[in-house]
């Protein structure tokens, strides 16, 4: 399944919940430098998605803080929920 994420790099508290814009906000605690945040990111999907961080595909967005991932195996239930889940940070 192929979905969009915000990633939110230099996060105090990590975590994946959250809308913005229709896309699935990902906070992370790395900074956008290097590829850090966004390797952060994907593994945090995975970790999110209960599936194995080869199983999370970065489609579009490199350099962009929004991004379109495609997850092997991923369920649009929890995806749903993760997108409904309040954004407390």
């Amino acid at each position: 399944m192929r979905f969009a994420i915000s990633v939110r790099p230099g996060a105090v508290h990590a975590g994946v919940g959250g809308e913005r814009a229709g896309a699935l906000i990902v906070r992370v605690n790395e900074r956008a430098e290097g590829g850090r945040a966004t390797e952060a990111a994907l593994a945090a999907v995975a970790a999110a998605f209960g599936v194995r961080r080869g199983d999370v595909t970065l489609v579009t967005g490199k350099t962009s803080r929004t991004k379109v991932v495609e997850v092997a195996g991923g369920d649009q239930g929890l995806l749903d929920r993760l997108l409904a889940a309040a954004d407390s940070r």
